[in-house]
């Protein structure tokens, strides 16, 4: 079992709905068609697949897509959507869990390799994803840039989430690189919900020495899924690291 958080039943069965916005075609389609476009008809395999949000729309493009996933509600959730024959899941962290096959794309979204709460678990993950790639093949990071230069001395938060519905902010240990991500959400009787979830932030430079020990590439980074140029004001990036045409299958 690694560090990261482990997603109960209650929390599973509410996922979607309360990520509805990371459903809006405005946000999911992007992400699909840069992902297919990578996956170029090859395999493709997701780390923390979760309930399928990206997943499902990739293998209805035709992607053979598998996944790996920590929390068994979540894959119950997942289930609901698609088939095990569909979209095979494989139960188990994304540092350590080896599938079967090669791959020629393998990626990670929505932030969730900051799940594995340690640098050496993230070295892992890295060197996981080479593991399952083919020769030439990529893996995919969608990451956000901590927010530190929005921490002024003596603040304790920064906000990332305020409406009517749902604020929510991150606490920072600049020390250790760990945060917690605290949601309130206003239920519809009235009622408040909080709920949390724990990470280690990684900066990209930190990512791309990360991917050097997994003998991996940096090939492009951008700021977004759109293609923006990523600078050093984004807030977020989707990274690419590719597996040398020459690396051997079983490096």
């Amino acid at each position: 079992m690694t560090s990261s958080d482990l997603w109960d039943e209650e929390t599973a069965a509410t996922y979607d709905d309360a990520s509805a916005q990371m459903f809006a075609p405005g946000v999911l389609d992007p992400a699909v068609d840069f992902l297919a476009r990578l996956a170029d008809g090859g395999p493709a395999l997701e780390f923390a697949i979760g309930t399928g949000r990206v997943a499902v729309p990739l293998a209805a493009r035709g992607v053979p897509v598998s996944g790996i996933e920590l929390s068994r509600p979540m894959v119950d959730q997942l289930r609901c959507k698609v088939s095990a024959r569909e979209v095979p899941v494989a139960v188990g962290d994304m540092a350590t869990t080896v599938v079967p096959g090669r791959f020629s794309l393998v990626y990670v979204v929505w932030n969730s390799i900051g799940n594995l709460r340690t640098q050496d678990e993230q070295v892992e993950c890295f060197r996981n994803a080479a593991r399952h790639l083919s020769p030439g093949g990529r893996f995919v990071v969608e990451l956000w840039v901590p927010g530190i230069r929005r921490f002024p001395p003596g603040q304790a938060a920064v906000p990332f989430a305020v409406s009517d519905r749902h604020v929510g902010f991150d606490t920072f240990d600049m020390v250790t690189q760990q945060g917690t991500s605290h949601h309130y959400r206003r239920l519809d009787d009235g009622s408040a919900r909080y709920a949390s979830s724990n990470f280690r932030y990684i900066w990209p430079a930190e990512c791309d020495l990360m991917a050097r020990l997994a003998g991996l590439t940096l090939e492009r980074r951008l700021a977004d899924w759109s293609g923006a140029p990523f600078t050093s004001d984004s807030e977020s990036h989707v990274s690419v690291w590719r597996k040398p045409l020459d690396a051997s299958d079983e490096d």
